[in-house]
């Protein structure tokens, strides 16, 4: 997937405004099957998958033992207590593997099918109006986290979330790379979309998207060294089940945690940028900036970052070292289009 196709602010308004489509295929998928299948999942998650019925999904994490995060991602409940598909991030796909094998004491069954798997995610508000014409399965009013599964322009076995990185609608169909089938896919959805307006978009404006929704990007906001509850991710933790460092975590929501992830809007010119230290009005550093854009939606720079718990409440002025100087902010609420 290339940065951009017609620049990044075209396609991040085709997206808000219309529909796009991002190919990104290159996600890790995993089969987990079994009777044991849910166990292992309860047992490295955060979230409780026990809750998930067939077609339905959630967003959770991979708790290390210190309390950080091995990774983000989707369970999808394929067949209640007996198959699921687990999504994770390109770039984790070997170590998510690994992580979760190492758990894999009851010998669930595994398969990584991240290689034969293709992923596209056709966002947008009219998104659907589009695609629905190229099946028989009722993809218009798809519940938020639902799926469902059938034929696709004239593709078998191809599975349809109402999921998504960009806050703007939408759905991402997941189906076998085989038989040409991405290339009918694809050139389906063009014939269909493209007279409506329908774009691709990039790396450059998926970023963007995710950004002014306050979604985290692994590797930036969210690391082995951060807790999801230091990511305000408490919502997805859920301690009425047994999972790695729930203890930990446990402490954490009980004293509270020293550092935040929080949302802010640059008062003056300047963008900031990931790795950018966050000062207080003293110059006294208080934490560093995770990422940051010039929202194309908003037309102002906006930024995530840590901070000291002290300094995380909403309109809390904080400054961004950017070169040599001190611009202003100011902690604001997520999302922030």
């Amino acid at each position: 997937m290339p940065i951009s196709y017609t620049g990044i602010n075209d396609e991040h308004a085709a997206v808000r405004r219309n529909a796009g489509i991002f190919d990104v295929s290159h996600m890790g998928e995993f089969f987990l099957k079994g009777p044991d299948a849910l166990d292992l999942i309860q047992r490295v998650t955060s979230n409780d998958a026990s809750k998930l019925t067939a077609g339905k999904a959630q967003y959770s994490c991979l708790p290390n033992e210190e309390g950080g995060i091995v990774d983000d991602l989707l369970v999808y409940c394929i067949e209640e207590n007996k198959v699921y598909m687990l999504v994770v991030n390109a770039s984790n796909i070997e170590k998510d593997w690994n992580w979760i094998s190492k758990f894999n004491t009851k010998k669930a069954e595994m398969h990584n099918v991240s290689d034969k798997t293709c992923l596209l995610a056709i966002q947008g508000p009219n998104a659907t109006k589009m695609l629905q014409p190229l099946t028989d399965m009722e993809i218009l009013n798809l519940k938020y986290y639902t799926f469902t599964k059938g034929k696709f322009a004239g593709v078998d076995n191809v599975l349809v979330s109402a999921t998504g990185y960009t806050g703007a609608g939408g759905v991402e169909i997941y189906f076998e790379d085989k038989d040409g089938a991405a290339d009918t896919i694809w050139d389906a959805i063009f014939e269909a979309g493209g007279p409506q307006g329908l774009k691709p978009v990039g790396l450059g404006a998926r970023d963007t998207l995710r950004l002014e929704m306050g979604y985290c990007l692994y590797g930036n906001d969210i690391d082995d060294s951060t807790s999801p509850l230091e990511a305000g991710l408490g919502w997805i933790t859920k301690f009425t089940k047994e999972f790695t460092a729930k203890g930990i975590l446990e402490k954490q929501k009980a004293d509270g945690v020293e550092k935040k992830l929080v949302g802010f809007e640059m008062k003056e010119k300047g963008i900031p940028r990931h790795g950018y230290e966050i000062k207080d009005f003293t110059g006294l550093t208080i934490g560093s900036v995770t990422s940051g854009t010039q929202s194309p939606s908003l037309n102002k720079p906006v930024g995530m970052g840590y901070v000291r718990t002290s300094f995380s409440a909403l309109d809390t002025d904080i400054y961004i070292k950017v070169r040599d100087k001190l611009l202003q902010a100011s902690v604001v609420k997520i999302p922030f289009a």
